[in-house]
Order: structure tokens, then C-alpha cells, then sequence
């Protein structure tokens, strides 16, 4: 078992308050400070064994190949409102459900669990939990 990195408690709650920033903005479907916010080795796994899910490996790879692929398939905005938030040392969790649609026109509203890690007011990762079976009927192969 790792140790969690060990912060103070004011550093806790900025991290808190910079991920409820976030999520303010993407409930409305604004990515922007999102965007802005990850490390430049920002790394995104999403969970299960779709054809979504794996490391995304650096900012770039996360705007490009995981961003690019949902911006293909979902009518903007993209929005993901967040139910919960907890927060400790480095950690961020966010319970949160998605309210989109596709191009399709099927309903993608998935529920997910994203465990951030931050770093000097960076997110450096984020493991997503959500409904694979949905995500592969929604939205099909990346």
C-alpha cells in the first residue's frame, strides 16, 4: 500500500475548491479552466477493458485522443455536473453523472467516479470509474 502524500490542511482545501471550480464550469459544459488546470504530464486512465480504456498519457494525448474522440460523438456542450466531493491530502474524488447526448441522438448519461491526484495546484491524474457497458453501447470504438 503507497503512502499518500502528505499535505496541510489549507492545501487540501484549495485542492478541493479548484476541483468544485472545475466542475462549476463543466456542469455548464466549460472545459476551460479544466484544461487549464492539468500538468502538462497530466495522465488519464479510464477504467475497464473498452476500447476507451487505458493511460492517456500526457495533456496533449488526453486533449487529442480521449477529448478529440468525445467531441466526435457527443453534441456540445459536454457536460458533467458533480454530486459529491471529498477531498484529502492530494486526493480529489468526485461522484458526478454526465447530461449529453450523441450525435446519434441517443442519451449519454453515464455516472462516474473520478479520483484526482494534484500537485502544486496542478492535476496531475485521474482514474475514471464509470458504466463501460454504457460507453461502448453510446459511443462505440475510439
Amino acid at each position: 500500500m503507497s503512502a499518500a502524500v502528505q499535505t496541510n490542511p489549507s492545501q487540501t482545501a484549495q485542492n478541493k475548491q479548484l476541483v468544485q471550480q472545475i466542475f462549476a464550469g463543466l456542469a455548464e459544459g466549460n472545459s476551460k479552466l479544466f484544461v487549464e488546470s492539468m500538468a502538462d504530464d497530466f495522465a488519464w486512465t479510464v477504467t475497464g477493458t473498452t476500447p476507451w480504456s487505458k493511460t492517456y498519457q500526457g495533456k496533449q494525448t488526453v486533449l487529442a485522443d480521449l477529448f478529440g474522440a468525445l467531441r466526435s460523438r457527443v453534441v456540445p456542450p459536454l457536460k458533467t455536473i458533480a454530486e459529491r466531493i471529498i477531498a484529502e491530502d492530494d486526493i480529489v474524488v468526485v461522484e458526478a453523472r454526465g447530461s449529453n447526448t450523441t450525435t446519434a441522438g441517443k442519451p449519454y448519461n453515464n455516472r462516474y467516479c473520478f479520483v484526482f491526484r494534484l500537485a502544486e495546484g496542478k492535476l496531475k491524474e485521474v482514474t475514471e470509474y464509470l458504466d463501460t457497458e454504457l460507453v461502448t453501447s453510446a459511443l462505440g470504438g475510439i
